[in-house]
């Protein structure tokens, strides 16, 4: 049996894969390109494409793919053999630089918010070079994938990876001026790195192939918890079932093979859900990583006749599933900027960086909540560890109070001009020596902050962008402010300066107690906190006047490209409501109604069969109530099913895709809410042999 090392990077192009295949003086030449020094010539792409294709047909490869990411959450990938004929006829093997570097995509088949007209088809796919190439499939299906950036004709941002690119090139640059301005005359790279945490669910596939809504809308839209739930904490970190470990097992390994590192591997909450954490990357490589764990996790599920799901909250009354983005900025010198060991009275990195997050985060707070607004998290945030809509920084008392007693701590520097005393003591903040919060959507944890509200279907993307921006703009300012003050002067008087005043102009943001509590929202409403609740009122934040030119003057995303994500959006949430509401029309009119009726006739027939045997009405009495109750159910069952036949009707003929979002949150939503209210009522009333889908006891119980 192959060992974890002897498996690891098999089906990975490593730097030093690609070192021992080419010239030194050409693999020179791809890291001037990767850093941004340099553009890529034909003539090095030729000589790359070359030693790639030559790795990737050794191990079995017949295709290559450009693999990116539209905005639809997931990733697209368009195959073409290495196959080619020559002149005389006879077969060849190729793969040229160009097909390396560039291919090509139907931009108007992806969602691009009117960035495309229908007879405009030509998007590009680019090569990014900072992103290994992996191969994936089995036997002569295995393909070579390319990461790659995905852009219209005129090079509109129709995927995630363009902005995270440029978020992170941004806050780079300014990272970089901060660090001058502090002496660092080393550092040369500043990355953001990201560490993601999946959360999922697994369930029988047989019982997922016969539940519609499981099936297409990727949540169950009817089902009650059976007596036993999630409130016994028994599944949380619990020995990991036979069979569950025998997936996490291959899907370990198969996500060892293209060189992702899976580390951490454990029972959650919610009865059948799991999580896995990778370790900390890059960020654009984690991103990348991220998607292709959680295809995988679909496929290797599959294999073992299960069903993944990766919806947000797919079983009401138990926790649902987040992707924990844990941020950071680390130089190439190896030193993490949100280190708090790197804190003395001489160096004050840690909290200038500190600040400039608790800033951004208030400032900003909006856009961040509307990254994560999606029709599954509308379900899932506020409630059963999910954290609240509300946005707030927990830092840990520690930190807290150090940040308070610098602003209120006058400046006395010594006569030599030597160190700075700031009248405070600085403690050694050890790394675990602050609590965690597990109810705060954005929280400090020792050397980095864990951004908890992402979804976990959602692309890590998104709110590593909007992060990265939202900072980059901070640090800009602050650097502004640094390169005008007197170079004579110690430059901690004046990031000390800067902190007392920025930081109570924003400190409302932080909160370090228990955000599930009701108190919490009506002190966060006090404090003028913003509670966006779904994404009706969270996506409008993309075309607000601050948001554009935040993202357009960190050059990050145009007006043209924020608009159209807002309207792809809005269709986003259009489109799977009404697969929703269709599908729960269908379950309760071609599923669940027949099984009733059927009931219904079953039990009068009793009833009748026991008047006409014993005579006496007393005898089937209980019987007659809970006959009533029923046809009373179904009645209403019916009403639902003809109110949301008519609103769908309404909500497609609204030209206008937000008025139509709108429309489906106040008018469709609470019917449909209503018709679960309704199903899940006469689940309880009707026998379990003759219920016509499994429930959730099949679901969450059996594995």
């Amino acid at each position: 049996m192959n060992t974890m090392l002897e498996v690891f990077g098999i089906h990975y192009f490593s730097e030093l894969e690609l070192k021992s295949r080419v010239p030194s003086s050409i693999f020179k030449k791809f890291k001037s390109v990767q850093l941004g020094e340099a553009e890529m010539s034909l003539e090095v792409a030729d000589i790359i494409a070359s030693a790639v294709k030559s790795w990737a047909t050794e191990k079995g490869a017949t295709h290559f793919t450009h693999w990116f990411q539209p905005l639809t959450e997931l990733t697209a990938e368009k195959h073409e053999s290495f196959i080619s004929i020559t002149s005389d006829g006879s077969i060849m093997s190729q793969f040229s630089g160009k097909d390396l570097i560039k291919g090509e995509a139907d931009t108007s088949s992806f969602p691009n918010g009117g960035l495309r007209s229908t007879f405009e088809a030509r998007g590009y796919t680019a090569w990014d070079t900072s992103s290994p190439m992996f191969l994936k499939g089995e036997g002569l299906s295995k393909s070579l994938y390319i990461p790659t950036a995905f852009v219209g004709y005129n090079g509109e941002a129709l995927d995630k990876k363009v902005p995270l690119l440029k978020s992170i090139k941004s806050i780079e640059a300014q990272a970089l001026r901060i660090q001058r301005l502090l002496g660092d005359d080393k550092t040369e790279h500043i990355d953001v790195t990201l560490g993601a945490e999946q959360e999922y669910f697994l369930v029988e596939k047989e019982f997922w192939d016969k539940r519609l809504d499981l099936a297409l809308a990727g949540r169950t839209l009817f089902g009650n918890l059976p007596p036993k739930g999630q409130e016994m904490n028994d599944h949380y970190y619990g020995t990991i079932k036979e069979r569950v470990g025998c997936f996490m097992a291959e899907l370990d390994a198969e996500l060892w093979k293209v060189g992702v590192m899976a580390k951490t591997k454990h029972n959650e909450v919610a009865p059948n859900q799991f999580e896995l954490a990778l370790m900390f990357t890059s960020a654009n490589v984690a991103v990348d990583q991220n998607h292709l764990t959680m295809d995988i996790i679909k496929k290797v599920a599959n294999r073992h006749h299960l069903a993944a799901l990766l919806h947000e909250k797919p079983f009401q009354g138990v926790n649902g599933s987040g992707k924990h983005c844990n941020w950071s900025l680390a130089t190439d010198t190896g030193i993490n900027l949100f280190n708090p060991d790197n804190l003395s009275k001489d160096n004050l990195q840690f909290l200038l960086y500190t600040m400039a997050v608790v800033e951004g985060i208030d400032r900003y707070a909006d856009i961040l909540r509307a990254c994560t607004a999606t029709p599954g998290n509308d379900h899932r945030l506020g409630g059963h560890e999910a954290p609240p809509a509300v946005i707030s920084i927990f830092l840990g008392e520690q930190l807290q109070e150090l940040l308070e007693n610098i602003g209120n701590t006058e400046f006395n520097e010594s006569a030599d001009g030597g160190t700075l005393d700031i009248g405070v003591h600085i403690p050694k903040i050890a790394k675990d020596l602050s609590d965690r919060n597990r109810t705060s959507p954005f929280a400090f944890t020792g050397n980095k902050f864990e951004f908890r509200m992402p979804g976990s279907s959602a692309s890590a993307s998104t709110p590593v962008f909007m992060i990265n921006t939202i900072v980059a703009d901070i640090l800009k300012e602050y650097a502004d402010y640094l390169e005008k003050t007197d170079p004579t002067k110690h430059i901690n008087k004046y990031i000390i300066k800067l902190i007392k005043d920025r930081y109570p102009k924003h400190k409302k943001i932080i909160f370090n107690g228990n955000g599930y509590e009701s108190s919490w929202i009506e002190r966060a409403e006090e404090l003028g906190l913003s509670n966006l609740k779904n994404t009706i009122e969270g996506i409008p934040v993309f075309i607000r006047e601050e948001t554009i030119a935040l993202f357009e003057r960190n050059e990050v995303l145009s007006r043209n490209e924020l608009y159209s994500r807002f309207k792809v959006y809005s269709e986003r949430y259009n489109k799977q409501t009404n697969i929703e509401i269709s599908t729960a029309i269908r379950m309760a009119r071609n599923e669940i109604y027949p099984c009733i009726s059927r009931y219904i006739t079953n039990i009068s027939q009793m009833i009748n069969s026991v008047r006409e045997a014993l005579g006496e009405e007393q005898f089937i009495q209980y019987d007659k109530e809970h006959l009533i109750k029923v046809i009373g159910y179904k009645n209403q069952l019916k009403d639902t099913i003809t109110e949301l036949n008519e609103g769908l009707k309404t909500a497609v003929a609204i030209p206008d895709e937000y008025e139509r979002a709108c429309y489906y949150n106040n008018e469709l939503i609470p019917v449909l809410t209503r018709m679960r209210t309704i199903v899940d009522a006469l689940e309880l009333l009707i026998e379990k042999s003759v219920w016509p889908i499994p429930t959730y006891y099949d679901l969450l119980f059996r594995l």
